[in-house]
């Protein structure tokens, strides 16, 4: 049985300070336009959230190969806005507080026929406060989530190799947006559905090898639109491929030596997505990127070198109404002691 208790205390704000800018040609960029020297926008807000959870949850063994994991979360929120003109002598403008509870419940069920193979199936609910707010400066209600998943797991390779296939629709309330009329506010999506499946494989085929194998296809759009007609149903959500799939494996010499010099690299595919919802034919392209890595370690302590995005492949990710190229080439190095 496990019993659990969260407090949580958030405190953020943002300055908005802001004022047109002469356009550029991005096919004929000229350089050197005057910066602005005064701002017609000069606005601060602050947001507060306290976060009470409580939680149980117990496992409780039905037969030898059957268990079943009942388990509850009861959330409690206070969320407080305030938003300052300060082009008015620090004028407020809007203050906005609301509150929320909610139980969400979750139940699995997990039978094994034979011992290397499980069969698995939960339900499960989410409370998730949006932390937003919509033009006319209200906050928008916490999301809610139902999710119904199954699956098989197994073990390959006299238990080398794990193996994962599910499948899962996910049903979302109240999701927040990007208002395509105020993209500095959000609108909520009446509903929404996220329909895929899932495959992972990962173990040690040899002696100091590793891999890690993946691939996901997930459908999302909006079901519902209710009130909200700039969401059409059926529409794409933003930055949600289709399709993605990974691959990453990495040896470790185990002796000689060589011993404890390590090596390892990987492909990441992620496939189109949606940039902007209501869609509007803004489509970023699928991309594959590399990554390696080499190491060395001894004992307890261990430094590497991580080489992100290899061959510098251009490619760009959605947040919110921007779009944001990815990072280019990258090197970490770490090092790192345990004890």
């Amino acid at each position: 049985m496990l019993l659990g208790l969260e407090l949580n205390w958030n405190l953020y704000g943002n300055d908005y300070i802001r004022t047109p800018a002469p356009g550029i040609d991005i096919f004929n960029p000229v350089y050197g336009a005057t910066l602005p020297t005064s701002f017609n926008t000069n606005v601060n807000d602050e947001n507060k959230q306290n976060t009470v959870g409580v939680y149980l949850q117990d496992q409780v063994t039905l037969l030898p190969n059957l268990k079943l994991l009942v388990g509850g979360r009861l959330d409690f929120i206070n969320y407080k806005f305030r938003e300052i003109d300060y082009n008015n002598n620090r004028q407020l403008t809007s203050q906005n507080e609301f509150y929320d509870d909610a139980f969400s419940p979750r139940v699995g069920l997990v039978y094994q026929p034979i011992q290397p193979i499980s069969l698995y199936a939960s339900y499960s609910e989410s409370f998730v406060p949006n932390n937003t707010l919509s033009a006319n400066l209200v906050a928008l209600k916490p999301a809610r989530g139902t999710q119904y998943e199954a699956g098989i797991k197994t073990e390959l390779l006299d238990g080398k190799l794990s193996a994962t296939l599910a499948v899962y629709e996910i049903t979302k309330t109240n999701v927040a947006t990007t208002d395509p009329n105020n993209t500095d506010y959000s609108i909520a999506a009446g509903e929404v559905k996220s329909r895929g499946i899932e495959f992972d494989i990962s173990g040690r085929i040899l002696p100091g090898w590793n891999v890690i194998a993946s691939f996901a296809h997930n459908d999302t759009y909006v079901s519902v639109s209710e009130d909200n007609n700039e969401l059409p149903v059926g529409d794409r959500l933003v930055g949600a491929p289709r399709n993605s799939a990974s691959l990453w494996t990495s040896y470790e010499f185990q002796s000689g030596s060589f011993k404890g010099l390590g090596f390892g690299g990987g492909l990441f595919f992620v496939g189109d997505r949606e940039a902007l919802l209501p869609n509007n034919g803004v489509v970023l392209p699928s991309y594959v990127r590399t990554d390696a890595s080499i190491f060395y370690r001894n004992e307890n302590w261990r430094v590497g070198l991580n080489f992100k995005n290899l061959f510098d492949t251009n490619y760009y990710d959605s947040h919110g109404y921007y779009l944001l190229p990815g990072a280019p080439l990258t090197v970490l190095g770490t090092i790192s002691v345990q004890f």
